[in-house]
């Protein structure tokens, strides 16, 4: 006589193959060994850890899971990315925090350290679009956000409370539990417990990360260069160069 299979198991691996995962994958992600056959199969129930894993992951109702309810989500409480610290001046005012390029190798990890985090350079600007928020600055290192941010340049960023406060591909200072990184920002719809990080230099690829390994979000909404320099002669005649291919172009389709 064929085995009936619980209405949990059935929707435990519809769930699976809506977000396609592969039985392995799903396991490594639930914190199962090997993989997710035998609970497919209905040889192993689900337990308690499968089931807060698929809440916290998938936002998935663990009474819907078990037939007991037409609601298939539900709304959780989500990580909080807000500033775990947050330095003012005498007149009770947030101040911008400084970041430097040496300061953030330690920055993860002392993200709660009153002390560490005050020893920080401070400052404050009297302009109306850093009142009502906190803002931090960081210095920007390595190539991977050309041509738009240069290495050493200093991006300030808003705090963000929230994954869901994050608008889609915006600039943000994303701060992970051994590292800073400076990268635009995209959701993935099937899977809300990732995030995809993108460089602005085509020579870096996307990199993936878990939102529960954010510990801190700042969404860039400016940033601060030094030594500007005029264009050179060089610059100037292969701009001027690019203007005649494209005038070239343009009037061989008006000729064609």
């Amino acid at each position: 006589m064929e085995k009936t299979i619980p209405i949990e198991i059935q929707r435990f691996k519809k769930i699976r193959e809506e977000h396609h995962y592969t039985q392995h994958a799903f396991a490594d992600l639930l914190g199962i060994k090997g993989s997710t056959a035998d609970i497919e199969r209905g040889k192993t129930k689900l337990s308690g850890h499968v089931v807060m894993q698929l809440m916290e992951h998938f936002q998935i109702n663990p009474l819907w899971l078990f037939g007991k309810s037409s609601q298939k989500e539900i709304k959780i409480d989500h990580k909080d990315v807000s500033p775990k610290v947050v330095a003012v001046d005498p007149t009770g005012n947030d101040t911008i925090l400084l970041v430097n390029q040496k300061a953030a190798a330690g920055y993860p990890h002392n993200i709660q350290d009153v002390t560490w985090v005050g020893s920080l350079p401070a400052f404050n600007i009297p302009l109306p679009e850093y009142r009502n928020a906190t803002y931090r600055g960081f210095q920007v290192e390595g190539e991977s956000m050309l041509p738009n941010i240069r290495p050493n340049e200093w991006v300030l960023g808003r705090a963000v409370s929230s994954i869901e406060e994050a608008s889609d591909s915006k600039i943000f200072i994303i701060v992970l539990h051994d590292s800073v990184l400076v990268k635009k920002l995209q959701k993935l719809p099937n899977t809300p417990h990732r995030v995809k990080l993108i460089s602005l230099n085509p020579e870096y690829l996307p990199m993936e990360v878990l939102v529960s390994d954010i510990q801190e979000l700042w969404m860039v909404n400016s940033k601060l260069t030094f030594g500007l320099d005029e264009p050179s002669e060089s610059t100037l005649l292969r701009q001027l160069q690019e203007s005649m291919e494209e005038l070239k172009g343009q009037i061989k389709k008006l000729n064609s």
